[in-house]
């Protein structure tokens, strides 16, 4: 298990720094950019003046510049498309600029933001609660639901409960979780019904002033139209996975044998089936809670107006602000590939008799 460790560990370098380098090249072609925006802005209309004062002038955006401008902004307003380069470093050689982009990463330094004065680490940590809380959340109670459900299937295959359960987990899978989350809005949020939730933020304005219990229950209040959303959207398919799973361990012939010794349908369920039905569902779960942290929630937090991770990318794309978008896809696939590894050590957990050393990767 050792040398597959440290095999993929290798591996995971190689494939960011892959991924790196092809979204460095795509975005010398991409159209618009940052210049493009401050430009525009300086020409339309008030605002460019404040978002120039606000670029980093210092080395951390000379290292971190990943696009290289606009010829006909260059051609129009040379000086100030000269200014607008060097504050952000696009003046520097591509393979100076992207060497010194992948020094920093290594130590987790992305910069500074091109829009405000503040380091990109600091103000992704200070997204990251909000939908960290939205993802644990959700994944834990999509897991709680899911499990319980998914087993009762199994075990009921092809009676009543199982045909109407999964005619209600195949509505729940058609309706997109932006749709499920207007609709609660409209229903329990002062939209035309009933107010009954709060629609904006994750705590109220007088939180700090609370005593402990009102804060729980005020987090909670405020949390429940976010989580119900992200937990249906995601709750038939962990469902299904389950029963699946389950009902190909119960037609295998090992149960068959312990059938035949007399064991108790319970016994067998959870003594041995539980284990290798469980594998593919436990292993799932770091994928499940990283997509739910950094995609999953993107829409919702938009539509519930929660200033977390979703809706910093979002923001970031539109607004060309580079060293935020690659901070947080350096981010995401380092996690996504490092949670992979994990899922593989914790089926070796689960089920030590399955090994890895023999695998090429």
């Amino acid at each position: 298990m050792r040398a597959y460790i440290i095999r993929r560990l290798l591996l995971i370098a190689l494939t960011i720094f892959g991924i790196l380098l092809t979204n460095f090249i795509i975005i010398q072609f991409a159209p618009g950019g940052p210049i493009e925006r401050i430009a525009a802005k300086y020409a339309f209309g008030p605002g460019a003046s404040s978002l120039i004062g606000k670029a980093d002038t210092g080395t951390d955006n000379e290292q971190q510049g990943v696009y290289s401008g606009s010829d006909s902004l260059n051609s129009a307003n040379p000086v100030f498309a000269r200014d607008l380069e060097e504050r952000f470093g696009f003046n520097k050689p591509l393979l100076h600029r992207f060497a010194g982009m992948v020094c920093n990463y290594l130590r987790f330094d992305f910069g500074k933001s091109y829009y405000r004065n503040e380091r990109v680490l600091n103000i992704i940590l200070e997204k990251l609660p909000l939908s960290l809380s939205l993802a644990l959340w959700s994944t834990a109670i999509t897991y709680i639901i899911a499990i319980p459900l998914g087993i009762r299937k199994a075990t009921c295959d092809g009676s009543p409960f199982d045909l109407w359960s999964s005619v209600l987990m195949n509505a729940l899978c058609a309706i997109p979780g932006f749709i499920l989350a207007v609709l609660l809005i409209v229903l329990f949020a002062g939209g035309s019904f009933f107010n009954l939730f709060p629609i904006r933020g994750l705590v109220s304005p007088n939180w700090y002033e609370m005593d402990t219990f009102a804060k729980a229950t005020d987090y909670l209040w405020h949390l429940a139209l976010p989580v119900i959303c992200m937990v249906v959207s995601s709750l038939s398919v962990l469902t299904m996975l389950t029963k699946n799973s389950f009902v190909d361990e119960l037609h295998k012939l090992y149960v068959l044998a312990a059938r035949s010794k007399g064991l108790t349908g319970r016994a067998i369920l959870f003594r041995h089936v539980f284990r290798n039905a469980m594998l593919i569902v436990i292993s799932g779960f770091p994928a499940a809670f990283l997509a739910a942290l950094f995609t999953g929630s993107m829409l919702i937090e938009m539509i519930f107006s929660l200033d977390g991770i979703g809706l910093l990318g979002i923001n970031a794309v539109l607004d060309r602000d580079y060293p935020v978008v690659f901070a947080m896809l350096y981010i995401y696939a380092l996690l996504g590939l490092v949670f992979k590894l994990i899922s593989d050590i914790i089926i070796t957990v689960v089920d030590p008799r399955i090994t890895f050393d023999a695998i090429n990767v």
